[in-house]
């Protein structure tokens, strides 16, 4: 497969998942990766600057999505109901490749401290993205900080359950449902 070839990216992504998965994320290389996915290794770094970055392949495509859907909620939804309109634009980005891969890329952040923190710092990312879409909104920074953090949560739960479920599953619909049970968890706090 030529390195010119489209759909590098994803190939870089899918290929880094399969070698995290069998040998491990310390064992992998780049050269690997590369290897696996068909491409140069100067063809894996216009596209990541390290193995590390593969994790959160989308991130900057998510926290886009998430925004917008917060910012164009109608007007008179509230923190929560504005953040189920952004878990409901970003679900939209989560097709085939991310169900299929989603078994196997928790089991290589289990697997790995350094993927762990990772992905704890995606976390933050989309927390920090969501939380201004709502301070933009006109939500005090507190409220916007809690709601931000449950969704996030929210997506993380739905993502899990989405990803174990039925293949014509909508992830809108588990993210929005962990989020409703969010609500009500929340209200019994007192």
């Amino acid at each position: 497969m030529g390195r010119w070839e489209p759909g590098a990216r994803e190939r870089l992504v899918v290929a880094a998942v399969d070698l995290f998965t069998e040998q491990g994320y310390d064992a992998t290389t780049v050269a690997q990766i590369a290897e696996r996915a068909g491409v140069t290794k100067s063809t894996f770094f216009r596209h990541f600057p390290d193995k590390r970055e593969l994790l959160v392949a989308g991130q900057e495509a998510l926290c886009l999505l998430l925004t917008e859907g917060i910012a164009e909620a109608p007007d008179d939804a509230g923190p929560l109901a504005a953040v189920g309109a952004g878990l409901e634009r970003a679900s939209t980005a989560m097709g085939p490749l991310s169900r299929e891969l989603a078994p196997r890329l928790k089991a290589a952040v289990a697997a790995s401290a350094e993927l762990q923190e990772r992905d704890a710092l995606k976390s933050v990312s989309l927390a920090a993205a969501m939380t201004a879409a709502l301070v933009a909104r006109g939500v005090p920074d507190p409220t916007a900080a809690l709601a931000s953090e449950m969704g996030v949560l929210a997506f993380k739960r739905g993502y899990a359950e989405w990803s174990e479920g039925d293949a014509e599953d909508d992830l809108a619909r588990y993210a929005l449902a962990a989020l409703d049970e969010l609500r009500v968890a929340s209200a019994s706090l007192g």
